[in-house]
């Protein structure tokens, strides 16, 4: 096991940074790679268990993979397999995408209940029906999920909640299907553009992403391609409040800075000073005080940022309100935080912040990526020596994060037990 101690973490962060390739792009785009014989090649793909993870399902269901300095070449020609075992899906929830693949190119798919942090209750229902909606019959017996069908149709789907997973799984199913299909309530996120852009470019017919109505229009076959991952938003984000919990002075380069403007937004309120460019954020912190939060789908507060912002808020001025309404057991980073000396109070789902003049060093436990993440700011801001251990979640999305931050100057490295 490894964890990460972080030294005095009194230390102001300076410098630049430059943003990797979004994990929660690249692993729908993985899935979609799939959908045709021969060999796409994606730059800017993150070096994080995750990926490795997919690149082993995808290795397992037949194709053939090389990932060097950050590219990955997939040849999906000799996919030969439609089954994910149980203990591949049970690793990564990401898994479930292949579902919507696999039925685009196959009809046919057999998969476990995925994985991934236990955030809260994420149940797969939406991702099935609107399978079903294009004509998937499906089997579900003793925690395996069968799904077949002779063709596809499009049809209209209607979401009850625009989840991001669902909205990708029915796209990746719908490029190959009879017809057109509009997804109702489909999720915005810039991910799931992402995924569209990769799409089209091998030759779908996509319209309306990044709008709550997607329109496909199925096409005969798709072509494989060459292209690159979009930036990294909620890494950029994590960087940007590692800058303002140490009142440093950080540049995050090579980002889409719309994807950001619910974290600007709330960052000018609680005091820091924010400078734009076409592709770059310089964040300078020094007085913040207390700010309300609530979590919304995009274009809204995102919920992968919660923990994170709570981090900084706990050294805040005031009172801060934090509202997650995106997943039910997103404060499991509250009591490991408490234990560093903030002053937190959860009440069903918010949690009542009170700024602390001091966080103190202490030994902790990532209980999620997330949570890994709001630990390791909640350290470089604290006094004392902090060791946060099962980085493992840690490292699951956040890539050479602490290269990236020994190049600001943070006094943090990786050991083991």
């Amino acid at each position: 096991m490894e964890k990460f101690i972080v030294n005095e973490g009194k230390v102001q962060l300076n410098g630049y940074i430059r943003i990797g390739g979004a994990k929660n792009a690249a692993l729908p785009i993985m899935a979609a790679s799939i959908l045709c014989a021969g060999t796409s090649v994606i730059h800017d793909v993150p070096n994080l268990s995750d990926i490795m993870l997919m690149k082993r399902i995808l290795e397992y269901l037949g194709a053939e993979i090389i990932y060097q300095n950050n590219t990955l070449f997939i040849d999906a020609k000799g996919i030969n397999k439609t089954d994910i075992p149980e203990n591949l899906m049970r690793e990564m929830r990401a898994s479930i995408f292949l579902m919507g693949a696999l039925m685009g190119r196959f009809r046919t798919a057999s998969i476990f209940y995925p994985g991934g942090c236990a955030i809260g209750h994420r149940p797969i229902d939406l991702h099935i029906k609107a399978l079903e909606r294009l004509g998937a019959f499906v089997d579900e017996n003793h925690g395996v999920i069968t799904l077949s069908a002779s063709h596809l149709v499009g049809e209209k789907i209607v979401f009850d909640f625009p989840s991001v997973g669902a909205t990708e799984n029915a796209i990746l199913a719908a490029v190959l299907a009879e017809g057109r299909t509009i997804i109702h309530n489909a999720a915005r996120e810039p991910e799931i553009v992402d995924l569209t852009n990769f799409l089209i470019k091998m030759g779908a017919e996509i319209h309306g992403a990044g709008n709550d109505t997607i329109y496909i229009d199925g096409v005969k076959r798709l072509n494989p391609v060459e292209y690159t991952i979009m930036p990294d938003r909620i890494q950029a984000g994590t960087f940007l409040l590692a800058g303002a919990i140490t009142n440093g002075n950080v540049v995050i380069e090579n980002i889409t800075v719309e994807h950001l403007f619910a974290l600007i937004d709330k960052l000018a309120e609680l005091g820091a000073r924010i400078s734009l460019g076409n592709d770059f954020i310089r964040i300078k912190a020094e007085k913040i005080c207390g700010i309300d939060i609530k979590t919304l789908p995009f274009p809204g507060f995102p919920t992968d940022l919660q923990a994170p912002m709570m981090a900084l808020l706990c050294k805040a001025e005031g009172t801060s309100v934090i509202t997650e309404t995106i997943f039910e057991n997103r404060f499991r980073h509250v009591d490991q935080l408490a234990r560093m000396g903030a002053k937190i109070l959860v009440e069903g789902r918010s949690a009542v912040v009170r700024g602390v003049n001091t966080l103190k060093g202490a030994t902790v436990e990532a209980m999620d990526l997330r949570a890994g993440g709001a630990l390791v700011l909640a350290a470089l801001g604290a006094e004392g020596t902090s060791t946060i251990e099962n980085i493992k979640h840690i490292d699951r999305g956040y890539e050479n994060f602490e290269i990236n931050l020994q190049s600001l100057g943070a006094l943090i490295i990786r050991a083991k037990d």
